[in-house]
């Protein structure tokens, strides 16, 4: 077990004696009262992509936070129970979204919140396990989706006694609960005078139903404090400076974005809202500071970088690589030097010293990669990013090390929607890659066996429990279920694989439940695997299979810009235009696939013989949230493709 407050550098200090401290403060709406006071007329909410555009200060930010709040307690807001009433928040990002969020907690409520595009089915039964008696919705067509069903089962409660949009749209004259669009609502509260709220860091804040791929979603229930924790806590990992500029991509309702977009918030940060869409022109256009991502979008960046590569001439292809060897041996280097290795034993004084060397000797030419290629690479970033903050799943190995070659601090977080989401993270004076960092402040992280309960060593794996005050209240009218997950002693069982490293850094080794068992009895954590394969260019998605099986298989949705490039240099018949490109049955194609699945795995650190992938079978479609095979955090989501593919894989093994 470990408990760690990291000693900050000085550096680090002064930064966070100089940040906005909440940690006397009592509840969330009170940050906004705060930062409203400090930064005043600094950027808070810009949405460019609005029409028109919009822009909020922090002052204008919390009156309409204020505004919102008080027209929903002219509405009316009696609970039945012990808890706050209820309000479900169903809507993608935008300044209004932050408004609805912190207007509804503000107003002495709670919000349950999901996408708008979720499943219908999922979005009535959180409007009705939630118990709330009105909805906050995108728009019309959100309200026509929950109310297109004569399934009795499915129809919105009886209970629902007013819904608001977030749009301007005119609403229908006759429904069976009052309807108001954004502007009648917010003229309740121009009408009226804000009350604040006697609450405390006890109080249920938000219900996050976590979106399972089995059954039916669970309510985290989170409070005021530990959404506060998060706030605080951050401070300790990184300060921005007020005026930074973060560009927000990761849907705002999903507790990782959340909580970030509060931290960065509560220091002067100015978000800026982007999608997919707009999101390379962004990064050139508004030059963020700082941005929050999953480890898919910082793949994207890195197969944008490479893409760009492979088309360059071949003499200077040739140059690229050489820079990047000498980096990745310069990077290498330095981690020796600060004993920041995955290794449980830590490198001698020797080893430290004669990686002091090869740093200093190899600085010259790592310098001069940077000015002539990696400058280049951070210019289609905005050239001004300090900090990107990675979460909501693995990293791969060579992304994580990519940026660490060109220079841009890349922490990786942990934690779940239950712990608010954080409990560890890397720091940038401790940036240890490929673990998943430190614990946070006043978080306690322990190694237990999967099936007696009994606390590792140090460097033995097994289950991660963590411990702390961000770890929620318990699953919403589940007692079951919270006491599953939390024992007496306030332990969470996370129900991931990892092992304690020197100096308290944890690392992950697999999903326990995701462990594929063969029938020889070995058990394979398919994560980091798949993560050496895409390292492939002709290899976009792929999940392992395999369970009870005498050897793994693979599921693989190729890239298909990089398969038709191959296929006409191999002169086989290509139509660009088609997906695929070329029949994937063909001899070379298959081979193709064998060498770069069996290079990639043999070339991973701790390769052994059961790693080696069998049968696999390439597939059209790509996994995707249209198609329900991916979480809106960019997840795969694995027995929903194993299930969409059973036949196939019945097929593979035989």
């Amino acid at each position: 077990m470990t408990s760690i407050s990291t000693q900050l550098p000085p550096q680090e200090q002064l930064n966070l004696k100089n940040s906005l401290d909440y940690s006397q403060v009592n509840s969330l709406t009170e940050v906004w009262s705060i930062a409203s006071d400090r930064f005043q007329n600094l950027t808070a909410l810009e949405n460019p992509h609005d029409d028109p555009p919009v822009k909020l200060s922090y002052r204008d930010l919390w009156q309409q936070i204020q505004t919102f709040a008080t027209a929903l307690q002219s509405l009316g807001l009696d609970s039945g129970d012990e808890l706050p009433p209820r309000v479900v928040l169903f809507s993608e990002n935008s300044p209004r979204w932050f408004i609805a969020d912190q207007g509804i907690i503000a107003a002495g409520a709670a919000d349950a919140v999901r996408s708008s595009q979720a499943d219908r089915d999922e979005l009535l039964y959180i409007a009705q396990h939630s118990q709330s008696r009105g909805l906050v919705l995108e728009n019309l067509a959100t309200l026509e989706k929950l109310q297109s069903s004569n399934d009795e089962e499915l129809r919105l409660s009886q209970d629902i006694a007013w819904v608001v949009l977030l749009s301007e749209e005119t609403p229908p004259e006759e429904t069976p609960f009052r309807l108001l669009n954004f502007s009648q609502f917010m003229a309740l509260g121009d009408a009226a005078r804000f009350k604040l709220p006697q609450s405390d860091r006890s109080t249920l804040a938000t219900l996050i139903y976590t979106s399972g791929t089995t059954g039916r979603p669970k309510g985290a229930m989170l409070t005021h404090g530990n959404l506060l924790h998060q706030v605080n806590a951050f401070r300790h990992v990184f300060v921005p400076q007020a005026g930074d500029r973060a560009l927000s991509i990761l849907p705002s309702w999903h507790v990782y974005e959340r909580t970030c977009e509060y931290f960065l918030l509560s220091q002067g940060c100015a978000q800026i809202y982007t999608s997919l869409r707009y999101f390379k022109t962004d990064l050139k256009d508004h030059q963020p500071q700082i941005m929050i991502g999953v480890p898919r979008l910082w793949e994207s960046i890195y197969e944008g970088v490479q893409k760009n590569f492979r088309e360059q001439p071949a003499n200077k292809q040739k140059l690229v690589s050489f820079f990047i060897n000498v980096s990745r041996r310069h990077l290498q280097a330095q981690n020796i030097r600060d004993g920041l290795i995955l290794d449980q034993t830590p490198p001698s004084g020797l080893e430290r010293f004669m990686a002091r060397l090869q740093a200093l000797a190899l600085t010259p030419l790592h310098g001069l990669g940077h000015k002539l290629v990696y400058s280049k690479v951070r210019a289609a970033t905005g050239g001004k990013i300090k900090f990107l903050i990675s979460g909501g799943g693995s990293l791969a190995q060579h992304i994580d090390e990519f940026f660490g070659i060109i220079g841009i601090k890349l922490l990786v977080g942990y934690g779940l929607t239950e712990t608010a989401p954080v409990l560890t993270v890397r720091r940038a004076w401790a940036n240890l890659q490929g673990s998943a960092g430190l614990p946070l402040v006043e978080t306690e992280i322990r190694i237990v066996d999967p099936e007696t309960g009994r606390s590792l060593p140090q460097g033995e794996r097994g289950l991660v429990l963590g411990r702390g005050s961000q770890v929620m209240r318990g699953y919403f009218n589940n007692p079951e279920a919270t006491q599953n997950a939390i024992d007496a002693e306030g332990w969470f069982n996370t129900g991931d694989l990892g092992c304690l490293l020197p100096g308290g850094h944890l690392r992950l080794t697999g999903r326990a439940k995701d462990t594929i068992v063969l029938s020889n009895g070995e058990n394979i954590e398919p994560q980091p695997i798949e993560d050496a394969c895409v390292r492939s260019a002709y290899i976009d998605q792929i999940v392992l299979v395999g369970q009870d099986q005498r050897q793994l298989g693979a599921l693989i949705v190729p890239s298909w810009e990089s398969l038709a490039q191959w296929g006409t240099a191999q002169g086989l018949t290509v139509n660009s235009e088609a997906i695929p490109p070329l029949d994937l049955h063909q001899e070379q194609v298959q081979q193709l696939f064998r060498e770069e699945l069996s290079r990639e795995v043999k070339n991973r650190p701790g390769y052994r013989a059961d790693d080696r992938i069998g049968p696999f079978r390439l597939v059209q479609e790509p996994f995707s949230m249209e198609n329900g095979m991916m979480t809106q955090t960019l997840k795969i989501k694995r027995p929903v493709v194993q299930e969409r593919y059973r036949d196939t894989i019945n097929e593979m093994f035989g």
